[in-house]
């Protein structure tokens, strides 16, 4: 099947990948390189710069500035599952009283940018006599809005893209619409959109940063605060690769987790048990109707 699809490349193909893979890696080289010089120059590895990072109550922070970043992800993760999973339902009901208000709704924090969402939590309600808002409630309410919304449509177009057979048997052997959602359609759909529900939440880890701007204590509240503290020489380039070493490092443990989340289900023991069950009483239907055929 693959010498159908793909055809292997002749000599002056591999010559000319490897001309060009050379070329890469010495465009990268010279780049990284020339960065490198660059610091050295300006001095960013001096001593001086680098001295903040010696004192243990400094990483203290860096600890509790994590905890708060994946505290936020955490809840607003699951919220946003959570909410994209009820907008969904909504956006996929027969009755237009429900669509229609859920569609506007998703449409509408779909296209509101996180931040502004944030803005309008920690500035904007305070005004109105709502003053119980924290910067950590706004911030995961935020990130729910609008990963919330974006989730529901990745549900929906998951559901959307299932064979309508499946769906036309299910309500042949009885089942209701919340039994036919709940034990066929749901199951397969989050199977087949996983890889897109975590990229999705990796965008939540990355989004957390926003928070800095209505003051929540996150990785980059605090590297701002070290970025420019004059006394060591204002360490912002310090900071930033400090910083964002833990944001890559995060990041990371979250892709490796999607990839072995991945691998699980495409093995087959971890799939839902909704389409283990389904797939049971679609299988029952099919004798019940050979039986009548015979």
């Amino acid at each position: 099947m693959s010498d159908a699809l793909y055809d292997v490349p002749g000599p002056r193909a591999n010559a000319r990948n490897r001309i060009l893979s050379v070329i890469t890696i010495l465009v990268v080289a010279a780049i990284l390189a020339f960065i490198i010089v660059r610091f050295a120059q300006t001095g960013q590895f001096s001593a001086q710069k680098w001295q903040i990072f010696t004192f243990p109550l400094v990483w203290e922070n860096v600890a509790q500035a994590t905890g708060a970043t994946l505290g936020a992800f955490a809840l607003a993760g699951v919220l946003s599952l959570a909410l994209g999973l009820i907008l969904s339902v909504g956006r996929l009901s027969e009755h237009a009283w429900v669509r229609i208000p859920v569609t506007l709704f998703i449409e509408l924090f779909r296209a509101i940018p996180v931040l502004i969402l944030m803005m309008i939590m920690y500035y904007g309600l305070p005004p109105l006599g709502v003053d119980f808002v924290t910067p950590f409630v706004a911030v995961v309410t935020g990130l729910t809005l609008y990963n919330g919304s974006v989730l529901a449509e990745v549900f929906r177009s998951g559901v959307e893209s299932l064979p309508t057979g499946q769906r036309e048997a299910a309500y042949a052997i009885g089942l209701r619409k919340s039994g036919v959602l709940t034990l066929i359609l749901y199951p397969q759909a989050i199977r087949a959109m996983m890889p897109v529900i975590i990229s999705q939440l990796v965008v939540v880890l990355k989004d957390t940063a926003l928070g800095f701007i209505v003051t929540f204590h996150e990785l980059l509240y605090l590297a701002k605060f070290y970025g420019s503290q004059f006394t060591y020489d204002a360490p912002i380039i310090p900071a930033t690769l400090v910083f964002g070493a833990i944001y890559v490092v995060l990041c990371l443990i979250l892709s490796g987790f999607a990839k072995w989340v991945e691998v699980r289900l495409r093995r087959g023991p971890g799939a839902p048990k909704g389409a283990d069950i389904a797939r049971t009483r679609l299988e029952a239907a099919d004798g019940v109707a050979a039986r009548v055929l015979d």
